[in-house]
């Protein structure tokens, strides 16, 4: 496999380390290696396969070299203003932040589930939110195989996808240090509350979840809602999610759907207590999927418990698994 320079921003961040692990855990072919960070972390030094590389600060000419993928996790308005820049001079990017989601022009992709449409980049491809990565990957053969007619979220999800803030809130809560961050104590609390909240009541990271779930399948006439809480858990996101079908289904059957399915992994043993939770499944690049059982207030539908990590698959795995795409489908 050839090998590629590659850029990432906001490499001193939480993302931006994790991208720096998953590169090198995947072996991704790296020729050179740039690394941006802001002006506060500029300078410092960062190991990446047994060699040691500077960060730079980044600026409008950080892109005048010869870079063909460049993974952005610094921010929505760092992208706003960067990836055209990034694009313009050549690199396709894979941007982590909601800037380029919602874009008609910008591909939004999770590996797993349409795959293709990392062909139709403009130079920017857009990594979806934490949360809908990890439901997509059910999700998707599910409705390939019943046609999905309506979907209910809810979300139980770690603060590490607030970052380094959302975090230390938890820590310092834990230890008795009002919090800092979050609008209310986190620690040994549930918080309705994710982003900001819409003239419509819902937040924002609940219509992310919605109207990506619509972009990602390519079925604007899905029924969708969604409830967002955060809650006291370091890292991994949880998630129960309703689901009914317009065809009907055996439950073994459904089961066997998922269990085949690429990336996923059913864990489903409810007479041994066995299920997804965060806590053991944290570090893994998988979605995992159980508590699988039919719901019996509709004609045709289910409850399963879905599980992933949010700065792996639900950040920066999924960002390199679609820079592996630009390598197979030779785009770059």
């Amino acid at each position: 496999m050839k090998k590629v320079n590659v850029a990432i921003v906001g490499a001193t961040g939480m993302v931006g380390r994790t991208f720096l692990k998953v590169l090198e855990e995947r072996n991704f072919p790296i020729e050179n290696l740039y690394l941006f960070s802001s002006a506060r972390s500029a300078g410092s030094k960062v190991e990446f396969a047994g060699k040691e590389h500077t960060v730079e600060e980044l600026n409008e000419n950080s892109f005048d070299r010869d870079i063909q993928i460049a993974l952005f996790s610094a921010g929505g308005s760092i992208s706003e203003e960067y990836a055209p820049i990034a694009a313009s001079k050549g690199a396709i990017v894979v941007d982590n932040s909601s800037a380029w989601r919602m874009d008609e022009n910008v591909p939004l992709v999770v590996p797993e589930v349409n795959p293709e449409a990392v062909k139709e980049h403009k130079g920017i491809i857009a990594n979806p939110n934490c949360s809908t990565i990890q439901a997509m990957v059910p999700l998707k053969p599910l409705h390939d195989k019943y046609k999905i007619k309506r979907i209910v979220y809810s979300t139980y999800q770690a603060v590490s996808g607030s970052g380094v803030k959302g975090t230390k809130d938890l820590e310092d809560g834990i230890n008795g240090i009002p919090n800092q961050f979050y609008p209310h104590p986190i620690a040994y609390n549930c918080l309705p509350h994710i982003d900001v909240f819409m003239e419509n009541g819902y937040t924002k990271e609940e219509m992310k979840m919605i109207n990506e779930t619509m972009k990602i399948l390519n079925d604007y006439n899905l029924k969708i809602t969604a409830t967002t809480v955060r809650v006291p858990v370091v890292n991994g996101h949880s998630e129960s999610v309703n689901v009914e079908f317009e065809n009907d289904f055996e439950i073994d059957e459904l089961k066997s759907v998922l269990a085949n399915f690429e990336g996923l992994e059913l864990v489903d043993d409810i007479a041994n207590n066995v299920y997804p939770t965060a806590f053991e499944l944290s570090g893994r690049d998988e979605v995992f999927v159980g508590r699988i059982r039919r719901d019996f207030s509709v004609d045709s539908g289910i409850n399963m418990w879905v599980v992933a990590d949010n700065i792996r698959k639900g950040a920066a795995t999924n960002a390199v698994q679609i820079a592996e795409l630009l390598l197979k489908y030779d785009l770059v």
